[in-house]
């Protein structure tokens, strides 16, 4: 019998601590955006799912970690500009 490997980013604690740490290493564009997809991937790869990411990006938002713009296409890291225009 096979037992599946429990998943590395099941914790939202550590998928959004993760998903911090994958934000934090990326480049920014105007205004210290950074494009979701540009954390997505690396998220995905780090054996997350989707559901994992949305529930990480929720639960950063929540604790101040990251300010997500409302149409969901970028985010900023806390400190880097001021707030979205």
């Amino acid at each position: 019998m096979k037992y599946t490997s429990a998943r590395p980013l099941a914790d939202p604690e550590t998928a959004a601590r993760k998903l911090v740490e994958i934000a934090s290493g990326i480049q920014p564009v105007q205004d210290g955006r950074v494009f979701i997809e540009l954390i997505n991937v690396p998220f995905l790869k780090q054996g997350g799912t989707g559901e994992q990411f949305s529930v990480a990006v929720a639960l950063a938002q929540e604790r101040g970690w990251l300010e997500l713009h409302e149409s969901g296409t970028y985010l900023r890291l806390p400190g880097q500009t001021e707030a979205f225009g």
